[in-house]
């Protein structure tokens, strides 16, 4: 196929380099011409994915209209409060019977909708559209260690479309038709990663972080069945496996966020001191925004945001969870 990743993060190289090696006709474009010249000239993301030697058979493209040319699959891969602005800027370059997938995992901030929403508002609502999502780091996604993810489309044939598609030895990918459940999980779990990320932080244990975990995934899951998503998506690898991935590596930047938070390190400066987006952050406010709306309580993503924007101790967020009044477990 020909192929376009529309984003030049470490997770649209990771993708750009398997599809490249999986023979396809890649083309990875990015919103600074300046920075993929950089990357041409060096054959490697240094800045989000440093190490890995970009394949010659993926093709760098500074210019927007020549990257999707005659694509036949366009990925978006770009910051989840980005992709509005992106999104207006390939729309006139559609080519119609275009399959396009979203890989990424936010919610955008002011209007809280998921990716696929804002795809369908600019794009048409008629396209051929899927998302893929799961327990993925994109640097051990691209070193060929064993790891899976689920796409999911309404069509169950485009989804096993791009299952064969992205399909290797070491990158196994299931079908799904629970986009809306896919999509959520693969944005909510960043916002209780950085909830364990504040625990570890302060120095708590593992019964702490195992009950953010489950009662987090409780969060997600009642969200996500309000809105229309299958409960059981949320066991699956875009819920739980994701969840699991997000809150226990150090390298993810959520986790990575909330434990300098822990340790009482302030946003701002978190912020300021690197160049990726750290999705959790917008999410959180975004999410918080769908719970209220839906009547759906969700008392860790209401502290992670108290914690985030209203300048509350990490300590007395904690407090306030454990001191809530009894409930049913479910």
């Amino acid at each position: 196929m020909r192929i376009t990743i529309v984003g030049d993060g470490g997770w649209g190289t990771a993708l750009g380099v398997l599809l490249a090696r999986n023979g396809h006709n890649t083309t990875l474009w990015g919103a600074f011409p300046e920075y993929l010249k950089i990357m041409i000239r060096a054959g490697e993301n240094k800045k989000f994915l440093p190490g890995v030697q970009l394949p010659a058979q993926m093709k760098i493209e500074p210019d927007l209209a020549r990257a999707l040319d005659e694509s036949e699959l366009v990925v978006f891969a770009v910051p989840a409060q980005f992709l509005r602005i992106i999104l207006k800027k390939v729309k006139a370059y559609c080519s119609p019977g275009c399959l396009y997938l979203s890989v990424v995992k936010g919610l955008e901030f002011d209007s809280a909708k998921r990716m696929s929403e804002l795809i369908r508002e600019i794009l048409g609502t008629h396209l051929k559209l899927a998302v893929l999502s799961g327990p993925n780091i994109a640097s051990e996604v691209v070193c060929g260690i064993p790891s899976a993810c689920v796409v999911a489309a309404k069509n169950i044939n485009i989804a096993r479309k791009i299952q064969k598609t992205f399909m290797t030895e070491s990158f196994r990918v299931y079908t799904a038709q629970d986009l809306i459940g896919v999509e959520l999980g693969g944005a909510l779990k960043n916002v209780i990663a950085i909830a364990c990320g504040i625990s570890d932080g302060l120095g708590f244990g593992t019964n702490t972080k195992a009950a953010l975990l489950t009662r987090g995934l409780v969060e997600m899951t009642k969200l996500g069945a309000k809105l229309g998503a299958d409960f059981r998506t949320f066991t699956g690898l875009s819920g739980l496996g994701d969840l699991v991935t997000t809150s226990f590596n150090p390298r993810s930047r959520n986790y990575s966020l909330g434990e300098q938070l822990g340790r009482g390190k302030k946003l701002a400066k978190i912020l300021t001191g690197t160049e990726m987006v750290i999705e959790g952050v917008m999410t959180a406010k975004a999410a918080l925004k769908l719970a209220r709306k839906n009547r759906v309580e969700m008392p860790i993503t209401n502290e992670v945001c108290a914690v985030l924007f209203k300048n509350k101790s990490p300590f007395v967020a904690v407090k306030c969870l454990m001191q809530r009044s009894g409930k049913r477990e479910m």
